[in-house]
């Protein structure tokens, strides 16, 4: 259930800026749980519904690049929902062990990969403002640096804030079962 709650998280974020007043850019400062919620999923979701959130998320793409921001949909677009496959498939290795430095190595795999991706995606997408050279691709990716630190810091934060989650929740369960059992007795 909490993969799928996570999921939602995502989608709700990425429609937020649109049902209020400012109309800004979802992602403004890069701090999505988008790449944690991918993780999280392939690592504690069901094998068999691993499609559900790449589906919803290249739904919600479309949704908005059409509707939202009244452009058209690109077969660039199929890099990063790629993407999204891989960062799934990358959270299923951490299904058995899933430790603080596992889930850090794969937020920050998640972050670099989706600054390569995502930046050659804009190489390829605009050539009037990225000439089809090496050259043009160094310039995509030196204008994505000032996106990556926030992209990677959110990438960090809500995978470990996800991962966290059930073990919270179990300790606090266990918390909870001992004051009861400590009341009852008394």
């Amino acid at each position: 259930m909490l993969p799928f709650l996570f999921v939602l998280l995502v989608i709700a974020v990425r429609f937020l800026p649109f049902a209020g007043p400012l109309n800004v850019l979802p992602h403004a400062w890069h701090f999505t749980p988008l790449a944690a919620s991918l993780l999280f999923f392939g690592a504690r979701g069901s094998r068999r519904q691993l499609w559900i959130p790449l589906v919803l998320l290249a739904a919600t793409d479309v949704i908005l690049t059409k509707y939202m921001y009244a452009y058209r949909v690109s077969p660039e677009q199929l890099l990063i929902w790629a993407w999204y496959a891989a960062i799934l498939w990358l959270g299923t290795n951490l299904r058995e062990k899933s430790g603080f430095w596992r889930v850090v190595g794969a937020a920050v795999t998640s972050s670099v990969s989706f600054f390569l991706i995502s930046n050659m995606a804009a190489w390829i997408a605009q050539p009037e403002m990225y000439p089809r050279t090496f050259g043009g691709l160094m310039m995509s990716y030196t204008a994505g640096i000032p996106f990556f630190r926030n992209t990677a810091a959110s990438d960090l934060f809500f995978s470990l804030a996800m991962f966290g989650t059930p073990v919270l929740m179990h300790a606090l369960a266990g918390l909870l079962n001992k004051s009861g059992d400590h009341t009852a007795a008394a």
